[in-house]
């Protein structure tokens, strides 16, 4: 065994003791899938574009930006591996495709409340775009306190070959509700003791008082432009 090769056996048995068996397996299979993953980073592609077009058309229109920033990311294989695991579904390319709607993902933050909604209805209605599900908890927030507007789409992505509609989950929220969103998230997973039900609740309140200071700014603005 030469060098190169003792190194890679070296990580490999590095992986496969941090994950276990079962999950290296799973790694294994899904580090195949390279040509599926290259289809979800295409379909991104295709869906940060069209949130970049509207954007610049309604700059030019109103004389503002709707979306202050638009990120993306596709799944790691093996966070892919262990949502299929833990759903009970196979590890295989028809399998994610079938049963897994977050594959894919897009985060367009906005300035004010209405511009959420502006901007995902002006996505809906682009003829290449289907909506497959909306899950709105702007108006519906979850019981921890978060908010945010939630869609669903398949956007067809031309190939060399072939078209293939591809699923894109998109999240649409203010600025404000992206901040709380990011630090509730990372104080989940830091407090797991007595205290924790506390501190919960003070995130949720948290969360109502950026609401209502979204909502108050959203009202200032039209103000301003009514002048």
């Amino acid at each position: 065994m030469d060098t190169q090769e003792k190194t890679n056996y070296d990580k490999q048995a590095i992986i496969r003791e941090l994950m276990g068996d079962d999950e290296y397996k799973l790694f294994e299979t899904l580090e195949n899938f390279s040509e599926m993953l290259m289809r979800y980073n295409s379909a991104i592609r295709e869906i940060r574009t069209k949130f970049e077009v509207l954007n610049d058309d309604l700059s030019l229109r109103n004389s503002r930006n709707p979306i202050e920033s638009i990120s993306s990311r596709v799944k790691k294989p093996i966070s892919i591996a262990k949502k299929l695991k833990r759903i009970g579904y196979p590890v295989t390319v028809g399998s994610i495709r079938d049963n897994l709607n977050d594959v894919a993902g897009v985060r367009v933050i906005c300035s004010f409340v209405d511009d959420i909604y502006s901007v995902a209805e002006m996505l809906a209605k682009q003829d290449d775009i289907e909506v497959v599900c909306v899950k709105d908890y702007i108006k519906d927030p979850k019981p921890n306190g978060y908010r945010s507007y939630h869609m669903i789409v398949e956007v067809p992505v031309f190939f060399s070959d072939r078209k293939e509609n591809m699923r894109v989950e998109i999240q649409i929220r203010t600025v404000a509700m992206d901040f709380w969103a990011s630090l509730e998230h990372q104080m989940r997973y830091k407090n797991d003791n007595a205290a924790a039900k506390k501190i919960s609740d003070e995130l949720k309140t948290c969360a109502e008082t950026i609401a209502a200071t979204d909502l108050k700014m959203m009202e200032l603005r039209k103000r301003i432009e009514n002048q």
